[in-house]
C-alpha cells in the first residue's frame, strides 16, 4: 500500500507542477512548491494513518486476542435445583404433620445439578478488548508490544546480517529459509517471554525477569522449529509454484493469448488457494501447539488473564513429580477442542475483514485527495501509470 501511495504521490506532484507551469500566466513557482509540499504531506499523513490503524488491528486482534483464544478454557458454573430449606416459610404453621414430613422428605432428596458453560471471553472482539481493559487497563490491547518489537527487530537484524554476505556470493536463495528457521529457534525463549506477558495478569516484574531458564527453553525447541518451518513453507511454496509456471510456460509473457489467459487464471485461483490451505492446515496448528506448550510453563506465581487450565486436562506432569512441567506437542493440539478451533478461524476471518475494509476505505480517501489536488490532471496521471505498467509487462 505504501509503495503504491508513494508512486501515486510522486506522479501527482509531477503532473501538478506541469499543470501550473504551463498555465495561462506561466505559473507561480512559489505556489507550485507550496502545493506540491502540502499535497505530499496530506497524502503521506493519510498513508501513515492507514499503516497505524492496520498495525493496531494486526497486533491487538491478530496477536494478543488470538493468543488468548489459543489458551482460553471456558469455565462452567454449577446450579442446584433444590429449594432453600433454611428460608422462613409463612405457611409453615398451616401445614399438617403429614405435609411437613412429605416436604422434609423431598428436601432430603439429592438435588439436581446443572452445569452452565460460560461463553468464551474471546468469542467476540468487543468482549475480549473490554475484558483486557477491565483487568489490565486501557493500554492492555498493546501488552507485550515492546517485547514483540525487540523480538522482530533482532530476528530481522540477524537474518539480514547473516544472509547479506552469503547472497552477495550468489549462493542458493534457500539459505535465507534455513537462517530464518535457526534464528527463530535461537530466539525461542524471548518469544516465550512475549507469550507469558500477553496471557498473564499485570505484574511488577520487568520483562527480562520473566525470561525462562535454559531448561524450560528445551521444551519449546521442537515446537518452535515446527512453527518456523511451517511459516517458511507457507511463504515459499506458492512462490516456487509461480516461478515454475513462468519457466514452464514462457509464452505467457508474449505468446499465445489463449495460453496466457489459462495460466493467468491458474495463478489467480490455485496459488492463493494453496497459500490459504498451507496457513489453515499447517501454520495455524503449528502456531497453536507452540503457544499452548509455552502457556503450560507459565510460572505458578503468575495468574492468567483469561480462564486457563494449567493442567491441560491432567496432561501436564509437574517437575517435582519427575515430569517436564510442560504439555507435549500432541496433547497441546488434542486438548484444543473443535469449538476453540472454529473460534480461532473466525477470529482470523474477522481480522482479514477489518484489514480489507480499512484498505478499501483509505484507497478511496487517497483517490479523493488526488482528485482534489490535481483536478483534471488526475485522469492524465492514471493514463500515464497504466502506460508505464503496460510497458513493463
Amino acid at each position: 500500500m505504501s509503495n503504491i501511495a508513494h508512486a501515486l504521490v510522486r506522479r501527482a506532484v509531477d503532473v501538478t507542477k506541469q499543470h501550473y507551469a504551463n498555465g495561462a500566466n506561466g505559473g507561480d513557482e512559489q505556489e507550485i512548491k507550496m502545493l506540491a509540499f502540502w499535497g505530499l504531506a496530506l497524502l503521506w499523513i493519510t498513508v501513515l494513518l492507514y499503516m497505524s490503524i492496520v498495525s493496531v488491528i494486526s497486533y491487538t486482534y491478530g496477536n494478543v486476542v488470538a493468543t488468548l483464544t489459543m489458551i482460553e478454557t471456558p469455565t462452567a458454573t454449577a446450579y442446584s435445583s433444590a429449594p432453600e430449606s433454611d428460608s422462613p416459610e409463612a405457611d409453615a404453621p398451616l401445614l399438617s404433620e403429614e405435609q411437613k414430613l412429605e416436604k422434609q422428605r423431598l428436601q432430603s432428596l439429592e438435588p439436581d445439578l446443572y452445569l452452565v458453560k460460560q461463553a468464551p471471553i474471546t468469542a467476540k472482539l468487543s468482549t475480549a478488548t473490554k475484558h483486557l481493559k477491565a483487568m489490565a487497563g486501557p493500554l492492555s490491547p498493546f501488552r507485550g508490544l515492546y517485547i514483540a518489537i525487540i523480538y522482530h527487530g533482532l530476528h530481522s537484524t540477524i537474518v539480514n546480517f547473516v544472509c547479506g554476505p552469503i547472497l552477495s556470493f550468489g549462493l542458493f536463495s534457500l539459505t535465507r529459509v534455513f537462517v530464518s528457521i535457526i534464528t527463530t529457534i535461537v530466539l525461542c525463549r524471548l518469544h516465550m517471554t512475549w507469550t507469558h506477558t500477553v496471557i498473564s495478569m499485570p505484574s511488577t516484574k520487568r520483562w527480562w525477569r520473566r525470561f525462562p531458564s535454559l531448561k524450560a527453553g528445551k521444551n519449546i525447541i521442537l515446537p518452535t522449529a515446527v512453527w518456523a518451518t511451517a511459516q517458511q513453507v507457507c511463504m515459499y511454496v506458492p512462490t516456487v509454484l509461480l516461478v515454475n509456471l513462468a519457466d514452464t510456460y514462457p509464452e505467457m509473457y508474449g505468446g499465445s493469448p489463449t495460453t496466457t489467459r489459462k495460466i493467468g487464471l491458474l495463478q489467480l485461483f490455485c496459488i492463493p488457494l494453496i497459500f490459504i490451505a498451507t496457513i489453515v492446515l499447517i501454520v495455524i496448528p503449528a502456531h497453536v501447539t507452540l503457544k499452548r506448550v509455552q502457556a503450560s510453563m507459565l510460572p505458578e506465581e503468575d495468574d492468567a488473564i483469561v480462564p486457563f487450565d494449567r493442567t491441560f486436562a491432567g496432561k501436564v506432569q509437574p517437575e517435582i513429580l519427575g515430569g517436564t512441567g510442560a504439555v507435549s506437542m500432541l496433547d497441546a493440539w488434542k486438548t484444543f477442542d473443535k469449538a476453540a478451533r472454529i473460534r480461532l478461524i473466525k477470529l482470523y476471518g474477522k481480522v482479514m475483514a477489518l484489514h480489507f475494509t480499512t484498505t478499501v476505505m483509505f484507497t478511496m480517501i487517497i483517490i479523493g485527495e488526488l482528485r482534489l489536488i490535481m483536478g483534471g490532471d488526475f485522469e492524465k496521471m492514471v493514463k500515464a501509470i497504466r502506460e508505464h505498467v503496460s510497458g513493463q509487462y
